[in-house]
């Protein structure tokens, strides 16, 4: 089901754009992780596997940089909590010298431009209140007000009453004020990046196409949170843009003998001075390092809708390692063998009937193609 934010007819304040620091240079420690999708408990589990929260989930990292390569969103059952505990951690982390980094994906650039596709039924009754239907009889009034004035009032507003509350389950009112410029998780969200880099490493949701190869993370940050706080700017934007940064897949899927999107993928590290690519987006049941390590996918279907492995991605200095079921596997994101490094991630998993077929192919994925 599609809503839209404009139909509760509430009132939108003018966002502000808010400056993020892109670029984070000398990080001895880096844990990456892909589309959480509201699975809290899921996350809570990769956070205390990965040293990152204490059992009281507090910070424990240090001056570790924690990367979520966005769609921690939608789906799921908690992505309020999800998000809650990233409020939390950012200042804890940045105290004890590490940070936060809660990249928007293009279900987080969904849940503020309203639409809500994806949105549990669980998520939006975490929102409601005993005022709920208050709220939601408030935004009917306005909307039918609306309409008379304009001279289309409903003929039948028994039926139209019906159906507006069909379509707008209690909770629905206060999760888009949550979301609008001035709300909880709007004001936090509209901070947040698309695309950062540290040390020689970028990392954004879906990946980086020719059509955008040439552009600076400042200006594709600065393009998303314009687009995002205006929705007026969403139409042939970026932000919704099948070849967009938060929704492109060409380099989790394209066949790693496609010398065209080889070539991209160098301008695409030459313009951000960087080695690696690192992405979510297309779920593919491991680690996979693509086109000799320059990109790197993580999005493993972690969460329990998909029943993938509780997998992320460690940075330790020059070192790279896949880590499933808390267990480290060394991963070739320059030189070393694929094949090699799938047989070992099966061990490290071994009920992981996926990741056993990924390796019989060879390392050539069949990928759930889910936006």
């Amino acid at each position: 089901m599609r809503f839209l934010m404009k139909s509760l007819a509430l009132p939108l304040l003018a966002a502000v754009s808010l400056f993020a620091e892109d670029t984070f240079e000398g990080v001895q420690r880096i844990v990456a992780i892909g589309d959480i999708h509201g699975d809290y408990g899921r996350f809570v589990e990769l956070l205390r596997s990965a040293q990152m929260v204490d059992r009281n989930n507090a910070w424990a990292g240090g001056a570790t940089h924690l990367v979520l390569t966005g769609d921690f969103l939608d789906r799921g059952p908690s992505p309020r909590q999800v998000m809650d505990l990233l409020i939390d951690l950012g200042p804890q982390a940045e105290k004890a010298g590490g940070r936060v980094h809660a990249l928007l994906g293009n279900h987080e650039a969904m849940n503020i431009y309203g639409d809500l596709r994806y949105v549990s039924r669980e998520d939006l009754e975490s929102y409601r209140t005993p005022n709920s239907g208050a709220l939601r009889e408030q935004a009917l009034k306005s909307v039918l007000e609306d309409l008379r004035a304009k001279g289309s009032a409903p003929k039948d507003e028994a039926k139209f009453r019906k159906k507006f509350e069909d379509e707008r389950p209690l909770g629905l009112v206060e999760q888009r004020l949550a979301f609008a410029p001035d709300g909880k998780y709007g004001k936090w969200l509209r901070a947040q990046n698309a695309m950062i880099k540290i040390n020689d490493l970028v990392f954004v949701h879906g990946g980086i196409s020719s059509k955008y190869a040439a552009r600076t993370r400042e200006e594709i940050n600065q393009r998303i949170r314009a687009e995002l706080d205006d929705s007026t700017k969403l139409r042939n934007g970026m932000a919704e843009d099948p070849d967009g940064p938060l929704w492109y897949r060409d380099l989790a899927l394209s066949p790693e003998s496609d010398m065209s999107l080889s070539g991209d993928i160098d301008r695409v590290l030459h313009t951000q001075q960087a080695r690696h690519i690192v992405i979510g987006h297309t779920v593919i049941p491991a680690i996979m390092p693509r086109f000799g390590g320059r990109v790197i996918t993580i999005d493993v279907g972690l969460s329990a809708l998909y029943g993938g492995p509780p997998a992320f991605l460690l940075v330790e200095g020059a070192k790279f390692y896949a880590v499933y079921r808390g267990q480290r596997v060394d991963l070739p994101a320059g030189s070393g063998s694929v094949p090699q490094y799938l047989r070992a991630a099966a061990a490290a998993d071994p009920d992981n009937q996926k990741l056993r077929n990924l390796v019989r192919a060879g390392g050539r994925p069949a990928a759930q193609l889910l936006p």
